[in-house]
C-alpha cells in the first residue's frame, strides 16, 4: 500500500517555506455593515448582519447588502430578506389600507347605510390583509361598528314599539270585556301611553339613521300605529257614549256588548243574550252525516301528504321533510275530521320520524361531507374542454376547504371522509402547481424582457442627447412607456426592484424635452402676455395678431406638450384676441342696428300692416300691404302712400260702419278671388321717371326672390356696381337676352356693340334695410298672406254653407252668387242650380253622388261602395260619353232636384269642398 505521506513528520528532510497568504482586500460594504463581510464564520456574520439591521438602514442600502450577500451566506442573508419582506408589507399594507380607508369613508359619508355593507366591508378589509387594528382602520371600524349598532338599536326599538302597540291593543280589549266603570277609569291613563307611543314612533322616524333601517321595518311600525290608532279611535266614543247612556236613560247603548248588558241591567231590561235565548230556543240539531264521497277523498288527500313525507323521511333530506310536514299538518286541520284512527296513528308515526329527521345534525353533516368529497374528484374528471385553469381551480379548492371547516363546525368530525376529501384536494392542487411554475417561468422572462428594455433606453438617450426633434423624441418616449406597461405581469417584489431602475432611464432620456418644454413654456407665457396687450389696445391691429398666431404656431409643432396643458395655454392665448374681435363685431352690429328715416318708415309701415291683420278686413290689408310695398321702394313713395292708405282705411271704416253686412260679404268675397294671396292691387303710380332707353328683348329672368316682392315678376334693376354689392338681374348679360348666333363665333357679339353695349342704367334703389326692418316687414307680409288665405277659406266655407241651406230649404234666393262660389261655377251651372231647387224634389241622388264623389276622388260610405264599383264598370262601357269631373255641375243640379236628407247632404257638401276649389 502507498503511505498517505511521504515522509515522517520526524524526518530531518528540510522543510519547503509555503507560499505566502494572499491579503484579502475589505468588501467595500464592510464599513456600511460592521466588517460582516470579512467576518470569519456564518455565525459572526449573521451577528454582525443583525447588529447592523438594529440601526435601521436605508432600503437601498439592505437591496444592496442582500444581492451581495445572498451569494456568499444565506443563512446570514435571511435577515435582510425578512427585513426587506417587512418593507415591503409595510408599503403594501399602507397601500391597502388607504384603499379601505376610503371605502370605509364613502360607506360611512352615504345617507342610507346597509348593514350588510358594512359588515362585508370588515370582512373582505381582514381577507384583504388590511391593517384593521392601526388607524385610519382602527378609528373607522369603531365608526362604522358605532353606525351599524345605531342602526340595529333602531330595528330593537320598531319591534319593541310593535310589542307596545299589540299590549294596548290588548289593554283596550280586556276593558272592553269589563265594566266600563272601569274602562273611563283608566281612559287617561291609556291616552296618556297612546300619545306616548305616537312622540316613540314619530321620533324612531325621525332619527337621522331612520333610512338606513331595512326595508321590512318601517311597514311595520306603519301597520302597528294604523291598527293602534283604529282601536283606540273606537274605544273612546264607546266610552263617551257608555257615559251619556248611563246619565240619560233615554240615551243610546255604546256598541261593546259588555257595557250593554251591564247598563241594560242598570235600567232594568233583559240583557241581549236573555232576550235572544228567551225569543227563540231552538231545537238541538243532529249531526249531519257525513257523504262516503267525502270521507275518501279526505283520506285521499291525507295520503299523499303523507306519502310524500314518508319519502323525503326516508331519502333524509331535512329540509324538504320540514317543508312536507307542514303540508301534512295543513292538511290535517281540513281533512282531520274525516279520517279514521288507523290512518291517524300513521300520520302521528311519520310526523315524529321527521322531527327526529331535523334534530340529526351529525347526519345532515355527513351529508354535506359526502357532497364535498364528491366535488373535490370531480374538479379533475370535468368533461373534454371543461378543465378549470389554475387560477380557478386554486379558488375553487380554496372555498371548498372553507365549506369543510364550516361542516365540521356544524357536527362531530369525520377522519375516513376527511382523508377523502383532503386526497382529492392535493391531487387536484397539481394543477395549480403547474400553473404557479408556469407563472414563474413566464415572471423571468417578462424581468429579461423589462430588462433588456431598460439597457434600450438608456442605449437611445446616449444617441439622442444632442436631437433637436423634439416631436419624435416626445413620440419615442410614450413608445418606451407603452412597452413598459406592456411588459406583462411580474411578481410585487420584483417589480418594486425594476420601477425605480426605469424611472432612472426614462427620467435621463426625458431630461432635453423637459428642459426645452421649460423653455417653450416661458416663451408661450410672453406671447399670452402680448396677447393682453394687443386685446387692450383701443386699435386691434390685424397684422400684428396674425404674426403672433403665427409665431404661437411655429412654437406650438416645434416643442409639444400636454394635451391638455396645451390646450388651456392656448385657450389663455386666444382669450384676450376674441375679446378684441368681439367688441369690435358688437361695435360693428350696433352701428348697423341703428335705425335709419328709411328704415323708421318701413318700421311705421310694418306696423300698420299688422294692425290691418288684426282688424280681420281684406280690403284694408291689401292696403296696408301696398303701402309697405311703397316703402320698401322710397322714402318719398312711402310717405305719399301711407298717407293715402291711412285715408282709404278710414273713409273704409266710416262706410263699414254704416253697413257692416254689406262690406263683410265683400271682403269675403274679394278674399275668396285670391285664395292664395298673391293677387294685390296696384300700388299707386308714383311721379313720372326721367325715360329710359329701350331694352333689347328679354328672353329669360329671374323671378324677384326677395320677402314681399312678386315671384311672377322680373326683379327690379340692381345698383351700381359697388365691391360687395348684389345684382339679383343683369339685363344686358350674355345670357340675359342671347339671339340666335351667326355663322361665326364672336360675330354677334360685334354686332351687340360689345359684352355690355346696350346696358340699361340701373336704378338706384337707395341704402339696404337694417336687420329689424326688414325682420318686421317680412313678418308682416308673411303674416297679412295667411290672413288673405284664412279670410278667402272662410268665404268658401261660408258660400257652401248658404248652398246647403238654401236646398234644406228649397229656396233659390239663398244660393250665393257666382263670384262666391268661385271661377269653377258658371252662370249656366249656378242657373241650373236654381231652377233645380224652385221646381219641386223628383229623382234619386245615388247614381249623381256616386259620380260627384268619382269626380272629387272623395270616399264613398262602406254601404255604397258596391254601387260605385257597379257605376264605374257602366262607365267603362260608355266610351263617348263625359266623365264625372267634366259634369260636375250638371249631377250637383240632379242631386239639388232630389229632396234633401242628412246623409246626401254630407256626401254633396264633402265632395263640393274639393271641387269648388279647382
Amino acid at each position: 500500500m502507498f503511505p498517505f505521506f511521504s515522509r515522517s513528520k520526524m524526518s530531518d528532510a528540510p522543510e519547503v517555506n509555503p507560499a505566502p497568504a494572499k491579503t484579502h482586500e475589505p468588501h467595500p460594504l464592510d464599513a456600511l455593515t460592521g466588517g460582516a463581510f470579512s467576518a470569519a464564520t456564518s455565525g459572526e456574520r449573521a451577528s454582525r448582519i443583525r447588529d447592523w439591521l438594529a440601526t435601521q438602514p436605508e432600503h437601498e442600502q439592505l437591496q444592496e447588502v442582500f444581492k451581495e450577500l445572498s451569494g456568499r451566506d444565506k443563512g446570514a442573508a435571511r435577515a435582510v430578506r425578512e427585513r426587506l419582506d417587512e418593507i415591503r408589507r409595510a408599503k403594501g399594507q399602507e397601500v391597502i389600507a388607504a384603499e379601505w380607508a376610503e371605502k370605509a369613508q364613502v360607506l360611512l359619508a352615504a345617507p342610507k347605510l346597509n348593514i350588510a355593507d358594512a359588515l362585508a366591508w370588515q370582512r373582505d378589509a381582514a381577507k384583504a390583509g388590511a391593517p384593521l387594528s392601526r388607524e385610519p382602520l382602527s378609528v373607522l371600524k369603531v365608526q362604522v361598528a358605532d353606525r351599524v349598532k345605531v342602526i340595529e338599536d333602531l330595528q330593537h326599538r320598531v319591534q319593541v314599539q310593535r310589542e307596545a302597540a299589540v299590549l294596548l291593543a290588548q289593554r283596550i280589549e280586556v276593558l272592553s270585556t269589563k265594566s266600563w266603570r272601569d274602562a273611563q277609569a283608566a281612559l287617561e291613563l291609556l291616552r296618556a301611553d297612546v300619545a306616548r307611543w305616537q312622540e316613540q314612533a314619530q321620533e324612531l322616524t325621525g332619527d337621522a339613521s331612520w333610512a338606513s333601517v331595512e326595508a321590512r321595518f318601517p311597514p311595520l311600525l306603519d301597520a302597528s300605529r294604523t291598527q293602534l290608532l283604529v282601536v283606540w279611535e273606537a274605544f273612546q266614543p264607546a266610552v263617551a257614549q257608555a257615559v251619556a247612556a248611563a246619565e240619560d236613560v233615554n240615551a243610546p247603548l255604546p256598541p261593546v256588548p259588555v257595557w250593554a248588558d251591564e247598563l241594560r241591567t242598570v235600567r232594568g231590561l233583559p240583557t241581549e243574550a236573555a232576550a235572544a235565548a228567551a225569543a227563540a230556543k231552538p231545537a238541538r240539531v243532529a249531526k249531519p252525516k257525513v257523504a262516503p264521497e267525502v270521507i275518501e277523498k279526505a283520506a285521499q288527500s291525507v295520503r299523499e301528504a303523507l306519502a310524500v313525507l314518508e319519502k323525503e323521511t326516508a331519502e333524509g333530506h331535512g329540509k324538504a321533510s320540514a317543508g312536507a310536514a307542514a303540508a301534512l299538518r295543513a292538511v290535517l286541520k281540513v281533512h282531520g275530521k274525516h279520517i279514521d284512527s288507523a290512518l291517524e296513528q300513521q300520520v302521528h308515526t311519520a310526523l315524529v320520524a321527521a322531527g327526529e329527521l331535523e334534530g340529526w345534525q351529525r347526519w345532515s353533516a355527513d351529508q354535506v361531507r359526502e357532497d364535498l368529497v364528491a366535488k373535490a374528484e370531480a374538479l379533475l374528471n370535468r368533461p373534454e374542454g371543461q378543465a378549470l385553469g389554475g387560477r380557478k381551480m386554486q379558488e375553487t379548492l380554496r372555498n371548498l376547504r372553507e365549506q369543510w371547516k364550516q361542516a365540521d363546525q356544524g357536527g362531530a368530525p369525520n377522519h375516513s371522509l376527511w382523508k377523502k376529501f383532503d386526497e382529492a384536494c392535493n391531487a387536484a392542487h397539481k394543477v395549480v402547481e403547474a400553473w404557479l411554475d408556469k407563472i414563474r417561468t413566464e415572471a423571468a422572462e417578462h424581468k429579461a424582457q423589462r430588462l433588456a428594455l431598460i439597457e434600450e433606453v438608456k442605449a437611445w438617450a446616449q444617441e439622442h442627447a444632442n436631437s433637436g426633434d423634439w416631436k419624435a423624441i416626445n413620440r419615442a418616449l410614450h413608445q418606451f412607456g407603452d412597452r413598459w406597461r406592456e411588459g406583462g405581469h411580474v411578481g410585487e417584489k420584483l417589480f418594486a426592484e425594476l420601477q425605480p431602475l426605469w424611472k432612472q432611464a426614462i427620467s435621463m432620456a426625458a431630461a432635453p424635452l423637459e428642459a426645452a418644454q421649460k423653455e417653450s413654456l416661458a416663451r408661450r407665457h410672453a406671447m399670452i402676455d402680448e396677447a393682453m396687450a394687443l386685446g387692450a389696445a383701443p386699435t386691434l391691429r390685424i397684422d400684428t395678431v396674425k404674426a403672433l398666431q403665427q409665431r404661437w404656431q411655429a412654437e406650438a409643432q416645434t416643442v409639444p406638450l400636454d394635451r391638455k396643458h396645451e390646450q388651456k395655454l392656448w385657450d389663455a392665448f386666444r382669450k384676450p384676441i376674441d375679446d378684441a374681435f368681439n367688441r369690435k363685431s358688437a361695435d360693428r352690429e350696433r352701428a348697423v342696428t341703428e335705425l335709419s328715416a328709411r328704415d323708421r318708415v318701413v318700421l311705421e309701415a310694418s306696423k300698420a300692416l299688422e294692425a290691418a291683420n288684426a282688424s280681420g278686413d281684406a280690403q284694408q290689408i291689401r292696403a296696408a300691404m301696398q303701402a309697405l310695398e311703397a316703402a320698401l321702394r322710397g322714402q318719398a313713395q312711402a310717405a305719399e302712400a301711407v298717407a293715402t292708405a291711412q285715408k282709404d282705411a278710414q273713409a273704409h271704416s266710416e262706410a263699414q260702419a254704416g253697413s257692416l253686412p254689406v262690406a263683410t260679404e265683400g271682403g269675403a268675397s274679394e278674399s275668396a278671388e285670391t285664395p292664395d294671396g298673391g293677387e294685390v292691387a296696384e300700388v299707386a303710380t308714383p311721379a313720372p321717371a326721367a325715360p329710359k332707353p329701350a331694352a333689347r328683348p328679354v328672353v329669360a329672368v329671374r323671378g324677384d326672390d326677395r320677402p314681399g316682392m312678386k315671384k311672377d315678376a322680373p326683379a327690379a334693376p340692381g345698383r351700381g356696381a359697388r365691391p360687395g354689392d348684389r345684382r339679383d338681374a343683369r339685363p344686358g348679360d350674355r345670357d340675359s337676352a342671347r339671339g340666335p348666333r351667326g355663322d361665326g363665333r364672336m360675330g354677334d357679339r360685334a354686332e351687340r356693340g360689345g359684352r355690355f353695349g346696350e346696358r340699361p342704367a340701373f336704378e338706384d334703389r337707395g341704402p339696404r334695410l337694417g336687420d329689424t326692418a326688414f325682420r318686421a316687414q317680412r313678418e308682416a307680409m308673411e303674416h297679412a298672406q295667411l290672413a288673405l288665405k284664412k279670410l278667402a277659406a272662410q268665404a268658401h266655407g261660408e258660400a257652401l254653407t248658404q248652398l246647403m241651406t238654401a236646398w234644406e230649404k228649397r229656396d233659390a234666393a239663398l244660393v250665393p252668387g257666382t263670384q262666391d262660389l268661385g271661377s269653377g261655377v258658371t252662370a249656366s251651372v249656378r242657373s241650373a242650380w236654381t231652377q233645380a231647387l224652385t221646381a219641386a224634389p223628383k229623382g234619386d241622388a245615388a247614381e249623381a253622388l256616386l259620380r260627384l264623389e268619382m269626380a272629387a276622388e272623395a270616399p264613398t260610405p262602406a254601404e255604397h261602395i258596391a254601387a260605385r264599383r257597379m257605376l264605374q264598370l257602366q262607365l267603362l262601357t260608355r266610351r263617348n260619353d263625359p266623365a264625372p269631373a267634366q259634369t260636375w255641375g250638371q249631377d250637383v243640379a240632379r242631386v239639388l232636384a232630389s229632396s234633401s236628407d242628412a246623409g246626401n247632404a254630407r256626401r254633396l257638401q264633402n265632395v263640393l269642398k274639393a271641387l269648388l276649389r279647382k
